[in-house]
């Protein structure tokens, strides 16, 4: 079985299960701030393309929570987004998405395809509720399926009671796999959700009292000691290739509306020299008047519609950047705020920025989810293939009349046609951009 030592190279673990809302963002929040309790040095990272779950996990260290998607990434980049989140750590810990096995197409993409990329064994959380003996089957079919990843240990979620946990530890005696705890059910490890996933963390007013709650059932339940002793090591010494910013000086929207935005990219702006400063769309703040570049990302206007719509000094300071030629990019939420309009959820039309020709709407529900590759249309920022992902409940009610910015296609090939609008230096689309396409 793994070990690490925590003078070297840094340890790794994946968080994985066999289906969601098995209690993976809690687990794994508890544990961080277990073992960081302990005084180990420990990051976290959630594997696949989620924003909220990494909210919650910031709360644990303090500092942003890194997405590390295979699908998106590649081999080579996702081993090297690995080693930089995790240089000068004892340990990174990795939640991972959906289920074990669970990707847009066969096995790429999936926990265990990452877990695999990265040399690194699999901790497996199965939620108990309603089930004693049957672990074990569940269990052994995860651990037997492949020959990789390794699964090094089970823990149970949603444990009713003590002696609930011991029928489930010695029912996988017979798998060979390690029992190390279990999680038990309780109100206090609840986390509301909405449309598009949990609520926000910044949205909660009681986080301390999650993380405290995450931390006791970890540490009364889990043996941490066999945990760390299964852990494996992160080797890799590579170098990210990194994302070129789209500006200079870089506004950025912030607040909870704007929330949707991935560290890795606001990283790789700022260590290529990138300025970012950041304003409040919903307090009615414009961006700075020396930006050259201004990102709306993705979140929940459609919750915030009509504050938006009146928050004049914010709409007024992107037409002004916008006439001064200032480069504006709008990725999902912040591309229906840069439309004409946005229909609530009661079906109430309220006036956006209008810099593009689109209309939305969120009283016509319809999910869009699934990862899509990529091709721009000329345009003043990128030029070469991308991989990212589409999640949003609204739809375009009018496509306008701009220039298309993408053209794209889904995880199986299958092309999904022009997407997305500029006009001059404004443009944007539904579409939440990861990373270049391995070998762009």
């Amino acid at each position: 079985m793994s070990s690490f030592n925590p003078s070297s190279a840094p340890g790794g673990l994946v968080i994985a299960a066999p289906n969601s809302n098995s209690g993976k963002t809690v687990f794994t929040l508890g544990l961080v701030s277990a073992l960081r309790a302990r005084n180990f040095a420990v990051e976290v990272a959630k594997g696949g393309p989620g924003y909220i779950d990494p909210q919650f996990l910031r709360l644990a260290t303090g500092r942003d929570c890194y997405n590390l998607d295979k699908w998106a990434l590649g081999d080579t980049q996702l081993r090297a987004r690995a080693s930089e989140i995790a240089e000068d750590k004892d340990l990174l810990i990795i939640e991972g998405m959906m289920g074990m096995f669970d990707s847009a197409a066969s096995l790429s993409g999936s926990t265990a395809d990452l877990a695999d990329t990265l040399n690194l064994p699999v901790l497996l959380l199965v939620d108990a509720s309603g089930m004693a003996q049957s672990i074990a089957a569940i269990v052994h079919g995860f651990a037997t399926l492949r020959p990789r990843p390794e699964v090094c240990g089970v823990v149970a979620t949603h444990v009713g009671s003590q002696g609930h946990a011991e029928m489930l530890a010695d029912a996988l005696k017979e798998t060979g796999i390690p029992f190390l705890g279990a999680v038990m059910r309780s109100e206090a490890l609840t986390i509301p959700s909405r449309h598009l996933g949990l609520v926000q963390a910044t949205e909660r007013t009681q986080t301390d009292a999650l993380v405290n709650a995450a931390r006791e059932a970890v540490e009364s339940g889990v043996d941490l000691d066999a945990l760390l002793a299964a852990a494996g090591t992160l080797r890799s010494t590579l170098r990210p290739r990194r994302l070129p910013p789209i500006g200079q000086r870089i506004a950025i929207a912030r607040d909870i509306a704007f929330e949707f935005t991935y560290p890795h990219i606001l990283s790789d702006w700022r260590a290529q020299g990138a300025q970012l400063s950041f304003f409040s769309p919903l307090a009615n703040e414009a961006p700075h008047d020396n930006c050259d570049a201004i990102y709306l990302p993705g979140g929940y206007p459609e919750l915030y519609a009509g504050t938006l719509s009146e928050a004049k000094v914010f709409l007024n300071g992107l037409r002004s950047a916008s006439t001064l030629g200032a480069l504006i990019y709008g990725e999902c939420g912040g591309y229906m705020v840069l439309g004409e309009s946005l229909v609530d959820a009661q079906g109430e039309r309220h006036g956006m920025a209008g810099l593009l020709s689109h209309s939305t709407s969120f009283a016509q529900k319809k999910m869009h989810i699934g990862y899509r590759s990529i091709v721009p249309q000329p345009n003043p920022i990128w030029t070469a293939p991308l991989l990212g992902h589409e999640f949003h409940m609204s739809v375009l009610e009018d496509a306008g009349k701009d220039r298309p910015l993408f053209q794209q296609s889904d995880a199986r090939g299958n092309d999904l046609g022009l997407t997305g609008g500029q006009r001059g230096s404004v443009l944007g689309s539904y579409t939440h951009i990861i990373d270049r396409a391995p070998g762009a």
